[in-house]
């Protein structure tokens, strides 16, 4: 028993001798059963994709680590990416309930989460610095206040909170984690209230530096009144209406006070913009949001797009919309007051409902709007047709259950379920 524990011990060392040391140095690490363990407790971030080599998805992902992997692990806080071969280390792909490829995991300080989010690498960087980041940080100087602000993006709102307990933003901050970030400065200088445009504290600063927009909230810092304001300020004064800012508008409670141009591009549209985001600061209580035929005509079209643009109309987010009676466009010079006369119109009731035809609401922001997927899913039918004339029973699909040991000469039967199911929820997000 001893010479067997000795030899033990002597084969472990070896082992562990050979297993070579986790570095950050901006390459994608290559993990298996002799490192997994020790990179994930070494490491406070790490996103894992367990991958397959046959896999079409995981080669197409692949690139995109690799570009994301040097800007990710230079942040303060490093976020490493790493992969695992689950087709060849089926034992750790069994641990972590990995049965479809490629599986991405983000570990935070050990604790696994799925990866659902963007899978093109600037996306992915942007998300990941979010998600990985503490739901509400805590800046003790002016420039932390601005280093925050600076790397934060442009990607997501910026929250700082003057004079304010953390204790009152972080349940919002876990919350909206998601959706903006969120922070709380003990520390500042007058100058710094002059560049943030504020006058007194305590005060709650939203920035959106995508769209160039600032807003302070000076209270009542109450639950109700706190969130309010935080959630109209997730969404633009005048948002451009797109598949991603459609999920944003459904999961606010508010009316979408939707405006549709010929073309979004054009100088006379970006003039009617301004417009409405003035008339958006007056009315809070709706959301405001654009759409131009030419950038997103199959949604566009839903509202009548024979009659002369642009157009206004309200919308509850269903596949109804109100239509003012007396304000069906607004090509009138006078933008401005046709806006306004729409907005009484509608406060007063002079409406009529319409309904469009097509996909429901949530078809349309759940499908897949890239055309690739058509030419997949014909494809695989006529492989599948092909397969049954032949009499074959196998799938060569590129998108597969990771087999267990004992299936692993086992045909399976179809692969577009896993396909549509596990992989089309990040093609949308890119």
């Amino acid at each position: 028993m001893r010479i067997c524990f000795v030899i033990f011990c002597i084969v472990s060392l070896i082992h562990f001798c050979r297993a070579e040391p986790l570095s950050v140095d901006g390459k994608v690490l290559i993990l298996d059963e002799s490192n997994f363990d020790s990179a994930i407790s070494s490491f406070d971030h790490i996103l894992v994709d367990f991958y397959a080599p046959w896999c079409g998805h995981c080669k197409r992902l692949s690139p995109e680590l690799d570009a994301a992997a040097p800007v990710l692990a230079a942040l303060k806080e490093p976020i490493l990416i790493a992969k695992v071969d689950a087709d060849k280390h089926t034992s750790l792909a069994r641990k972590h309930d990995v049965d479809a490829y490629p599986t991405i995991l983000l570990f935070n300080h050990g604790v696994p989460t799925e990866y659902r989010g963007p899978r093109k690498a600037d996306l992915l960087v942007r998300y990941l610095k979010k998600f990985a980041a503490s739901d509400v940080s805590i800046l003790d100087s002016d420039s932390a206040v601005n280093n925050f602000v600076e790397e934060a993006g442009t990607f997501f709102p910026v929250y700082i909170g003057f004079g304010l307990e953390s204790s009152m933003i972080e349940k919002f901050g876990k919350k909206y984690k998601k959706n903006a970030w969120f922070s709380v400065a003990k520390d500042f200088s007058e100058d710094l209230m002059v560049t943030y445009d504020f006058d007194k504290i305590p005060a709650l600063v939203s920035l959106n530096p995508l769209y160039n927009e600032r807003n302070t909230f000076y209270g009542p810092f109450e639950d109700d009144f706190l969130e309010d304001f935080i959630k109209q300020n997730l969404i633009p004064l005048a948002v451009p209406v797109s598949y991603e800012t459609l999920k944003l508008m459904k999961a606010d409670g508010r009316k979408i006070v939707l405006t549709i141009v010929d073309d979004e591009s054009e100088e006379s549209s970006k003039e009617l913009v301004k417009l409405l985001r003035a008339a958006a600061s007056a009315n809070r209580d709706l959301i405001f949001g654009y759409v131009g035929v030419k950038q997103l005509d199959e949604f566009a079209d839903k509202f009548d797009t024979t009659t002369k643009l642009p157009k206004m109309v309200i919308w509850d987010k269903e596949d109804e919309y109100l239509s003012v009676v007396g304000s069906e466009s607004i090509e009138a010079e006078d933008q401005g007051t046709q806006i306004t006369k729409f907005l009484e119109g509608y406060r007063e009731g002079r409406t009529v409902k319409k309904s469009f035809s097509g996909p429901s609401l949530m078809q349309f922001i759940h499908r897949s709007f890239d055309i690739r997927m058509v030419y997949i899913v014909v494809f695989m039918i006529a492989v599948l047709m092909l397969i049954q004339t032949l009499g074959s029973k196998g799938d060569d699909g590129e998108y597969q259950r990771v087999p267990n040991q004992d299936k692993v000469n086992q045909p399976s039967s179809s692969t577009s379920e896993g396909e549509s199911k596990e992989y089309k929820e990040g093609d949308k997000e890119d």
